[in-house]
């Protein structure tokens, strides 16, 4: 019997607020949310955050980013079946999160899918089919994007799972102040099925801040070198045997655990794992690489009010209709690492 009936909860981007929902409460303590906590939202912290932000000064986490998409859906008023599935909807993220597109024979490197594809098959193994049934709510129905078009849209429009991975991200690593989030978010709407900025200003703020973080963090070098690296190092390591499958669902930390005793004993591992851990200088070299990466890149088109009509981002501003194209397009790179034999 399941018997917490409140928790409080603090957002990093939308403050403190209480749970009491029967539902999203157990939803978030079965083991398959809890274990989110220990899976980074980039994907390999040492290769991807920003070298004075220490990784223990902030939760950059599938949980953390779960329940913001939560948080902003109950937020704005959302449907609870809409707050669900954003609560739901990274339950079914590997370990290292879209490096697994880069490990798995059957993964995408320009649309990330892997854990999309995968998404039902992997609720169906788990206690969350029980726990909605248990509170008269349909698994089809929540499983089903096209009923919840404020948790998720396709790019460039705006959707809740959108909105709080890039606001995190911004957040964590200083390009968002407390003034300027607070600015977004009281300027942000959620208007028939849309998430509007009440301004052209407002949305013009909030897509030149997604635009840096596609270009510095989302799809940028560093992002490239580490989908990479850690996708050698667990394709190696599933290749020989050193893990499994099933082991890409448990945490972080017990993936490179398991893989951990069979560094020193294997020259080829050890080189990933020096790759993997930073320890090898790599370059962008069209002329001379080693492997080549593609980054999936994002780019958004706000929707905001001017005069009671809507209108885009990009019908205002003639040249944010360039970068929405420039940016919708996969990033490229090409890696020449130092010898490291």
């Amino acid at each position: 019997m399941f018997k917490i009936k409140k928790m409080q909860h603090k957002d990093l981007v939308y403050g403190e607020f209480e749970i009491e929902e029967p539902i999203i409460l157990e939803l978030i303590n079965s083991p398959y949310l809890q274990r989110l906590k220990y899976i980074d939202q980039a994907g390999y912290r040492k290769l991807w955050v920003n070298s004075e932000v220490k990784a223990s000064d902030y939760d950059h986490s599938r949980f953390a980013h779960s329940l913001g998409v939560y948080s902003l859906l109950k937020k704005y008023n959302a449907p609870l079946a809409e707050q669900i599935a954003g609560l739901l909807h990274d339950v079914s993220h590997s370990a290292f999160s879209h490096c697994i597109d880069y490990a798995l024979e059957g993964g995408s490197q320009t649309e990330h899918s892997h854990q999309d594809n995968y998404h039902e098959e992997f609720i169906n193994k788990t206690d969350i089919p029980d726990i909605l049934k248990k509170y008269n709510f349909d698994l089809a129905y929540i499983l089903d994007d096209g009923n919840f078009p404020l948790k998720e849209k396709n790019l460039p429009d705006l959707c809740a799972d959108r909105l709080d991975y890039s606001l995190k991200t911004a957040v964590i690593f200083g390009e968002l102040n407390e003034d300027d989030k607070n600015y977004i978010l009281s300027n942000l709407i959620a208007e028939n099925n849309h998430w509007v900025f009440k301004s052209y200003q407002a949305a013009k703020k909030y897509g030149e801040l997604f635009l840096k973080l596609n270009i510095v963090y989302y799809a940028g070098l560093p992002s490239a070198v580490m989908f990479r690296v850690v996708g050698d190092y667990l394709k190696y390591s599933l290749a020989r045997g050193y893990i499994n499958y099933q082991d890409l669902y448990t945490t972080d930390k017990e993936v490179l655990e398991k893989i951990s005793r069979f560094v020193k004993q294997d020259k080829k591992l050890y080189q990933l794992f020096e790759r993997m851990n930073g320890r090898v200088e790599v370059k962008n070299n069209p002329a001379d690489y080693e492997a080549e990466v593609f980054c999936k890149s994002r780019i958004v088109d706000p929707l905001f009010k001017e005069g009671g009509a809507l209108k885009r981002l990009s019908e205002k501003d003639i040249a944010w209709s360039k970068i929405v194209l420039e940016q919708s397009v996969p990033k490229k790179y090409f890696l020449q690492f130092e010898f490291d034999d």
